[in-house]
């Protein structure tokens, strides 16, 4: 009888290996969750597009008397989509057939390094970040972050670099 591999219960595919990567960034960083980053998601599989969003706490501020986001706060979020959107990327170009390979490599994944540039302070009731690839290799991705407020305001963006593991 020939069975159709596409109707395996546990077989490992692109949308499955998106969704559980999200949810470990979202459900297991106590970080993510302290700073109450909001991981929004578009499509499926490879279609999947994702993004954060942080709404304005005064907990977060740099400058209380400017009433200012914290650069660190920046940072983080720019880190934060910037590795995501790696990983994800890097699982959308892999075939499914590897994909059990990749998961093992998951845990030794990271940034290698960051460059922030701030633009402007970061005023606003939500910030926004997102992330693109410049260039993914073999072992290393290669990503441009930015961050808005729910303006459009650009208020700062990164360049990061992380290992595939």
């Amino acid at each position: 009888m020939n069975k159709d591999i596409s109707a395996t219960p546990n077989k490992l595919t692109h949308s499955a290996m998106i969704t559980h990567v999200i949810a470990l960034f979202r459900d297991t960083m106590p970080f993510n969750q302290l700073l109450g980053l909001k991981f929004i998601t578009q499509g499926q599989g490879a279609d999947t597009q994702v993004q954060l969003q942080l709404e304005w706490q005064s907990s977060l501020t740099g400058n209380p008397m400017q009433k200012i986001l914290h650069g660190g706060v920046t940072a983080t979020m720019l880190d934060t989509i910037g590795g995501l959107v790696a990983i994800i990327e890097t699982i959308k170009q892999t075939e499914e057939d590897a994909l059990s390979e990749l998961q093992v490599r998951l845990p030794t994944m990271g940034t290698v390094d960051m460059r922030v540039d701030y633009l402007r302070p970061g005023r606003g009731e939500q910030f926004i970040a997102t992330a693109s690839i410049i260039r993914k290799g073999s072992k290393l991705v290669v990503c441009r972050m930015e961050l808005h407020n729910e303006k459009g305001d650009h208020i700062a963006f990164g360049t990061g670099t992380y290992m595939l593991g």
